[in-house]
Order: C-alpha cells, then sequence, then structure tokens
C-alpha cells in the first residue's frame, strides 16, 4: 500500500514550515526597523538616502526578493 505525505515539495526541497516563515518575516521587519533608525551618515554609508529607507521600512514583511525565501 502506497503512503502519502502531507509535506509539500518544491522540486526537491521541502516548503518552508509555518515556524519559519513567521520567524523570516520577525527577521525582515526587525531589520527594516533598523534601517528606518539609522541616522543620515550611516545611510550615506551604505549608499542610501533618508527617503530610500523610510520606502524600504514600510514596506510589509512578506514583500521580499524571491531570493531570500528558501
Amino acid at each position: 500500500m502506497s503512503s502519502l505525505s502531507l509535506s509539500r515539495t518544491f522540486g526537491s526541497r521541502r516548503a518552508p514550515s509555518l515556524l519559519s516563515r513567521i520567524v523570516a518575516a520577525r527577521s525582515v521587519t526587525r531589520q527594516r526597523k533598523s534601517l528606518a533608525a539609522l541616522d543620515d551618515a550611516m545611510l550615506r554609508d551604505i549608499g542610501l538616502t533618508r527617503e530610500e529607507a523610510i520606502s524600504e521600512a514600510a514596506r510589509p514583511a512578506w514583500d521580499v526578493p524571491a531570493h531570500w525565501i528558501s
């Protein structure tokens, strides 16, 4: 008798678990909050303007590049 797996797979990789997605979303939120808190000199050092930092910080946690999700 064959058994069915309840896990979804993408190619040979498993889909990220709910817990790992929550952890990743919290991490992105924390990083974006830290980015918004940088002063103008620090933002210049990394090549961003205040407006770019505020814009990035305002993005929702699930709005990340596809290559960040693994």
